[in-house]
């Protein structure tokens, strides 16, 4: 049977949500990932960082640039062994600068996704999927990279209906 993981990166503490910023406890991006579990069955990691970037938004958004403008690559609070079991990955993270958090690329040059489905799912407050699909397939040469899933941070109360649509036009639900 084929085996679905669900990897995603999450920001709790200050953020965005709609216009204005607000404290989470959970994360949009984790949000969502809990919706997808009540849909479908799937191991799930959370990609940490073993430095966290600051719990204030506007710190958080300096110090992630940084990192995006560095081309770094934190260093990971945990990781999976292997995801070789796997054959589809469900990629959800929030849009940081155009892109992925750079985390989300430490944790992805870690594998060899050849053979693998990719199915990205960006949180964002407007910005869409920015260049994250092309980033991931330019870090994983040989997955197969679907189109992805662009949520809105303020909306993602309502968002099961459109994760369950799309969770079925990639065969993961009848």
């Amino acid at each position: 049977m084929a085996k679905t993981l669900i990897a995603f990166f999450s920001r709790r503490d200050e953020n965005y949500v709609g216009i204005s910023k607000e404290y989470l406890n959970v994360g949009i991006t984790e949000t969502a990932v809990e919706k997808i579990r009540e849909l479908i069955d799937a191991d799930v990691f959370q990609i940490t960082m073993k430095k966290p970037y600051s719990r204030e938004y506007e710190a958080c958004m300096k110090e992630s640039k940084e990192d995006l403008d560095n081309n770094a690559r934190p260093e990971l609070a945990s990781m999976p062994q292997s995801i070789d079991a796997c054959d589809t990955v469900i990629l959800a993270y929030p849009n940081y600068w155009d892109t992925m958090p750079m985390a989300v690329f430490t944790f992805l040059e870690a594998f060899d996704f050849s053979g693998k489905r990719i199915l990205p799912l960006c949180t964002n407050e407007g910005s869409d999927l920015g260049r994250s699909v092309q980033d991931i397939i330019k870090t994983c040469p040989g997955a197969d990279v679907k189109p992805g899933l662009s949520l809105a941070g303020c909306g993602i109360d309502s968002a099961k209906p459109h994760i369950e649509r799309w969770l079925r036009l990639n065969g993961l639900i009848k």
